[in-house]
């Protein structure tokens, strides 16, 4: 498997733990805000094989507390369950960012125990996925499956939230609300503009609008909160 981004060390992406993230390429999604447009398609350059990943996670043993997967969208990959074997052998504990558009395939990897912690977007509301998503029409009976499926895993999960003033209203995250009633964690996370992100008059709201969010999904979902700001 080719890897196209390494980021060595992170306290962010892996709660709790000292991680490296993992980039994969490619995405079944077109999200206008996305931060790692040029993994979309998955021309991006690799930067190494999975035996250097491998080579390097041996090195940091005892360095390292887990790692975490992140895209582009890494179900996609089919090769990706032998190298989380590879992975787990060795120790580390994983996590893996999702779209959620592939639900069997990440029961597949729950129910191998391949996976410690899940952290699936949620794009938007439902009326307003797909518009979201950079896409005409959007199938949300698989997002539907895939939040259902993390919310009675068993393991650490969040939902989250990417937040774009000129995206997102109150209606999504009422819908939103309904959606993830119950869940263990939901996190709103507000746009920020970076040189890799291809339409360029998008803006974060403010905060508080991102609180007014916030307490609307915060009386479904206890665990509600803002994330990096």
């Amino acid at each position: 498997m080719n890897i196209h981004g390494l980021q060595k060390m992170t306290l962010l992406d892996f709660p709790g733990r000292v991680a490296c993230t993992v980039f994969l390429g490619g995405c079944d999604l077109r999200c206008p805000f996305c931060h790692n447009a040029e993994l979309i398609d998955g021309t991006a350059e690799p930067v190494m094989d999975e035996n250097e990943l491998l080579a390097f996670l041996e090195k940091r043993k005892g360095l390292l507390e887990g790692v975490a997967f992140t895209g582009g969208e890494p179900t996609l990959r089919r090769d990706l369950p032998d190298l989380l074997r590879k992975i787990k052998s060795m120790g580390y504990p994983i996590k893996l960012d999702t779209n959620g558009m592939h639900p069997d395939r990440l029961k597949a990897m729950l129910d191998e125990g391949l996976l410690d912690y899940v952290a699936m977007d949620i794009k938007a509301g439902p009326e307003n996925y797909a518009h979201t998503c950079g896409l005409e029409k959007i199938d949300l009976k698989p997002i539907d499956e895939s939040i259902r499926l993390l919310m009675n895993a068993g393991i650490d999960y969040e939902f989250r939230t990417t937040v774009v003033d000129e995206l997102h209203t109150v209606r999504d995250f009422e819908a939103i609300a309904g959606w993830i009633a119950g869940a263990k964690a939901y996190y709103l996370q507000a746009f920020t503009d970076r040189d890799t992100v291809v339409y360029e008059n998008f803006h974060a709201p403010t905060r508080e609008c991102m609180e007014t969010y916030a307490a609307v999904v915060r009386k479904t979902v206890q665990n509600t909160a803002l994330r990096g700001i």
